[in-house]
C-alpha cells in the first residue's frame, strides 16, 4: 500500500472549514469555522463532538448561567387529564383526572371550571353537519 496515505484528523485539520454550531437545547444556529470552534472550546464555552475517527462532527454551545432551561415536548402539551389506571386483575383502563386536582371520581369538572371545559370540548369537536340537532344542543350549553 505504498503511495496512499490518509492523514490523521489532527494532521488534516482545515481551520477554515465550517462546522455546524448548535445551541444547548439542540437547535441549529449557524456554521462556524473550525478555528473559532477550537477557540470556544479552549475558553470552555462549547463542547466539540468528534467522530470515532477523530473528525469534528458538530459544536454544541454550553448552557450559560442566565440561559433559560431547555424546553421539552411536555412543556407544550400541558398536564394530561387522563391516565392509565392499573386494576387489581392486572388490566389497565383509562381514567380521567379531575380538573381541580385531587382524587374525586364524581366531580371531575366543578361548576367554576365547567364552562371552560365545555368550550375546549366544543373547539375539539368536528362539525359534520351544522343543522344537526346534537350540535344545536351543544351550542345552547355553550351560550
Amino acid at each position: 500500500m505504498s503511495g496512499s496515505h490518509t492523514p490523521s484528523p489532527a494532521q488534516g485539520l482545515n481551520r477554515t472549514a465550517s462546522i455546524a454550531l448548535y445551541s444547548y437545547d439542540g437547535k441549529y444556529l449557524e456554521h462556524i469555522t473550525v478555528k473559532r470552534a477550537m477557540h470556544l472550546e479552549g475558553i470552555g464555552r462549547v463542547t466539540i463532538v468528534r467522530h470515532k475517527k477523530g473528525y469534528l462532527n458538530r459544536v454544541i454551545l454550553l448552557r450559560g448561567e442566565g440561559d433559560p432551561p431547555t424546553t421539552h415536548l411536555r412543556d407544550y402539551m400541558g398536564q394530561s387529564y387522563s391516565f392509565r389506571q392499573p386494576l387489581p386483575d392486572g388490566l389497565h383502563v383509562w381514567k380521567l383526572r379531575p380538573l381541580q386536582g385531587g382524587r374525586s371520581d364524581t366531580n371531575l369538572a366543578p361548576a367554576d371550571v365547567r364552562p371552560i371545559f365545555l368550550r375546549v370540548l366544543l373547539d375539539c369537536l368536528v362539525q359534520l353537519d351544522h343543522g344537526d340537532a346534537a350540535m344545536a344542543k351543544l351550542r345552547a350549553v355553550r351560550a
